[in-house]
């Protein structure tokens, strides 16, 4: 797929995905791509999810390599590879490696890196890291050779572990399939696992470099760093797979149970003028929620809140103030100094959330707590500047820091967080696997929180609104797939509008109360400069409606390719949204329900009158094609 106009419509951006081989040796197979593994597999059966030699800079940004001198050998025996890749900062550090990749039929994969730096290199990890898949994996056992030759049997978390499940480490074995046992031994440093669903990814980490040490550090100009990671895997004769590769995908619908979550999306005080702009799209969208972002260590101030107010005299919504609290006094006297802006500003508001600045940024492993008043004293101070409001508590950025400093939740009305994909990786495939994780982390929140404690989500986007590891989002002008980047092409193709639908699916039996999922204007926004709609508009529009409507579960036999949500209507019409999450067309057939469906298609042949507002409907229809990030919304009478 090379066209420019596809690629656009597909992705926001003319850049093709990179290049991929599939590599096989005997029944052992992974794809290369950019000069890693992936998708690594033992017959049908994925045994790991990536080997990756991964470098990243001071704020955590990695690095994308320069690869030359790329020889790539296929035999009956296996397959070799091998390459000489450059890294290159902005500040003139220079950094050369040389990467071996083999397979062999028996059933061993090695890759070996040694690097060269050309000149001092800052860095805050270079090496390898490699990613265990979680579903079908979480909660299972595993046995962990440590750097000093003892052994422990342990599991895989089930539920989300703020920290590291696993530290020095030598090797790991896990058994993904009945009969067979995956042994991966890494060496040239001390490894750790974390766990990344933490982040929204899906996979378990193991990476080189403890992050008790210190970070960023210094590899010195010509000292050679080597390292290599060993896959063996031990295979019971008769062990086999099956393949439908060309089956259609089957949806099946339950008894409905629970309700549709509220629709929400964001507000920033440098977008209200854009927002005021687009009322009459804001108006079509017809969110439920509103959630007007306030920080006063930004610079907010009445004015921000002004702004707000305008666009509440516009739009009927349940507006939330989401109020970072600066901390540098006491909480109460901020708070009270925030309650009379927002009187004078006459913003009315439902609810407000607060957090302490310091949560902004994350505290890992081994690093020593900001000093920081105590959340009851917070959440005290939030109930007596705001004492009508509802209040919730819990962190503005990600999981990770929420599974790390849990709030008091018996002091809050609702809990909430974000999650963003493109926190260690930012291809296609881990940014829409990311969804996998999503069903773990609302699973570990409610543990956390306690069983029917009030729950919100958002907001979450595919792009970093706020970078809590380093010094900054990362600009994107160029409109690359980059990991931490303050924007996302893709949240403007039909990638970024199924990646929202299969966020919906995956979170739904949380039973969450509102889900918060872009903005209206602006780089997470659904409508352009120009007033013209992004893909993701229609799905956003359509998950509003649904507010409030009986859910009824919907089983994909394929999730990692088409995932469904379903609701039932006061009238008793069913409706659904389907969203095809791959680059190749699938065919969908729907084993329950009775009634014939129509449906509206989101797709390249529907993208002009789409952005334009409109979707068309197609005739009544009991099977469906979908085309590459297609989304449908059927409608059962």
């Amino acid at each position: 797929m090379t066209d420019p106009a596809t690629l656009i419509a597909y992705y926001g951006t003319d850049e093709p995905p990179p290049a991929t081989r599939r590599l096989a040796a005997g029944r052992l197979g992974a794809e290369l791509v950019d000069g890693n593994l992936r998708d690594i597999r033992h017959g049908d059966c994925e045994i790991l999810r990536a080997i990756g030699y991964v470098v990243r800079d001071e704020d955590w940004g990695t690095y994308r390599p320069v690869i030359d001198a790329l020889e790539i050998i296929e035999d009956q025996d296996g397959f070799s590879v091998s390459y000489r890749a450059r890294c290159e900062s902005a500040s003139g550090g220079r950094l050369i490696y040389r990467a071996s990749i083999v397979g062999r039929a028996e059933g061993r994969l090695t890759f070996e890196v040694e690097a060269v730096p050309q000149t001092d290199f800052p860095t805050n990890r270079c090496g390898f890291s490699i990613l265990h898949p979680i579903v079908g994996l979480a909660g299972t056992p595993v046995t962990v050779e440590h750097v000093d030759g003892s052994v422990t049997q342990a599991a895989l978390p089930d539920l989300i572990d703020p920290y590291q499940p696993f530290k020095n480490m030598r090797a790991i074995t896990h058994r993904p399939r009945a009969g067979l046992a995956v042994t991966c031994r890494m060496e040239g440093d001390t490894f750790e696992m974390e766990d990344q669903r933490n982040w929204s990814d899906a996979s378990y980490k193991t990476y080189v470099r403890p992050l008790a040490l210190p970070w960023p550090y210094v590899l010195p100009a010509g000292i050679a760093q080597t390292q290599r990671v060993v896959v063996d895997v031990e295979a019971t004769h008769g062990v086999v797979g099956t393949s439908d590769a060309m089956r259609p995908i089957t949806l099946s619908l339950g008894a409905p149970m629970g309700v549709m979550p509220r629709l929400g999306l964001l507000l920033a005080p440098e977008e209200t003028e854009a927002t005021l702009a687009a009322t009459d799209r804001l108006a079509a969208i017809a969110p439920q929620t509103l959630l007007c972002h306030f920080d006063p260590t930004a610079g907010h101030g009445v004015g921000a809140l002004e702004g707000f107010a305008a666009v509440a005299r516009r739009q009927a919504a349940e507006f939330v103030l989401e109020c970072v609290v600066p901390c540098r006094e006491e909480p109460a006297r901020e708070l009270a100094a925030i309650a009379e802006l927002v009187r004078a500003a006459e913003l009315p508001l439902d609810a407000i959330t607060v957090s302490p600045a310091v949560d902004r940024l994350s505290t890992p492993p081994g690093s020593r707590w900001p000093d920081c008043p105590p959340p009851h004293a917070i959440y005290a101070a939030a109930r007596a500047a705001f004492p009508s409001l509802r209040l919730g508590g819990g962190m503005f950025s990600y999981f990770t820091e929420f599974n790390r400093k849990r709030p008091p939740a018996e002091l809050l009305d609702f809990v909430t967080h974000c999650t963003c994909p493109i926190v260690h990786a930012a291809d296609d495939a881990s940014v829409m696997r990311s969804l996998e994780a999503l069903p773990f982390i609302t699973r570990s929140v409610c543990a956390i929180a306690g069983a029917g404690k009030p729950y919100r989500i958002g907001p979450s986007t595919i792009a970093m609104r706020h970078n809590p590891y380093g010094a900054r989002t990362m600009p994107n002008p160029h409109r690359r797939r980059m990991a931490m980047a303050a924007a996302d092409p893709r949240h403007f193709g039909l990638f970024g509008a199924a990646w929202m639908t299969g966020y919906a699916v995956r979170i739904a039996d949380a039973e969450i109360e509102a889900l918060t999922v872009a903005a209206v204007t602006g780089p997470l926004g659904l409508v352009t400069e120009g007033g013209s709609v992004v893909p993701a508009f229609h799905v956003a529009k359509a998950l509003a409606s649904l507010a409030g409507f009986e859910r009824v579960p919907c089983r994909s036999s394929h999730p990692d390719e088409v995932l469904a949500l379903a609701a039932r209507s006061p009238r008793g019409e069913t409706i659904m949204l389907v969203a095809n999450l791959t680059a190749r067309p699938r065919t969908i057939e729907i084993v329950s329900g009775n009634g014939r469906w129509s449906a509206g298609v989101l797709d390249e042949t529907t993208l002009e009158p789409a952005r334009r507002g409109d979707l068309p409907t197609t005739a009544a229809t009991d099977a469906l094609s979908l085309r590459p990030f297609a989304v449908a919304r059927l409608v059962c009478t």
